[in-house]
């Protein structure tokens, strides 16, 4: 009798081809879990920094601007910076929390005043939204760019 131990090709490619769809699918799954989490990384560093506003705002003799600071025009949000004209800039629990914001999402924009701010993010889930908070107390998704996201009449979220 002649016994064949082992497998055949044919069977070892069928194999490793079934190996690699399940690789593929499990793949896709994560990064569309990673993603998901950034956003919400997003959304949840935003929030820090409505608690941490109105902080300041008391702790500023009712200013979201320290003193001797400037209106900071909508635009891409400012890093952190001690000697800064912007509540943004100049505190350091939200410069902090807008950083790690942009880091997870995509693209920025802020405004602050004396009685305004307002700070939306980008979302990797979806590059046409953003997450924006303000100094009302929203804090939504937006179905724009950061750019856009922020109303340039209220200063609120749109």
């Amino acid at each position: 009798m002649n016994l064949k131990k082992g497998f055949t090709l044919l069977e070892l490619l069928v194999v490793v081809g079934i190996i690699g769809i399940l690789a593929t699918v499990v793949l896709a799954l994560l990064n569309s879990a990673k993603t998901k989490g950034e956003d919400k990384a997003v959304a949840s560093n935003l929030h820090t920094i409505i608690n941490q506003a109105e902080i300041f705002f008391t702790s500023n003799n009712n200013s979201y601007l320290p003193a001797g600071g400037s209106v900071f025009n909508i635009g891409v949000c400012p890093s952190y910076n001690a000697s800064g004209d912007n509540m943004l800039s100049v505190d350091k629990v939200l410069a902090s929390a807008i950083a790690e914001a942009v880091l997870r999402g995509s693209g920025s924009a802020c405004y602050n005043s004396r009685d305004h701010w307002a700070v939306a993010v980008g979302l990797k889930s979806n590059t046409n939204t953003s997450w924006c908070v303000d100094n009302a107390g929203s804090a939504k998704l937006v179905s724009s760019l950061p750019a856009d996201a922020i109303n340039p009449i209220t200063f609120n979220c749109n």
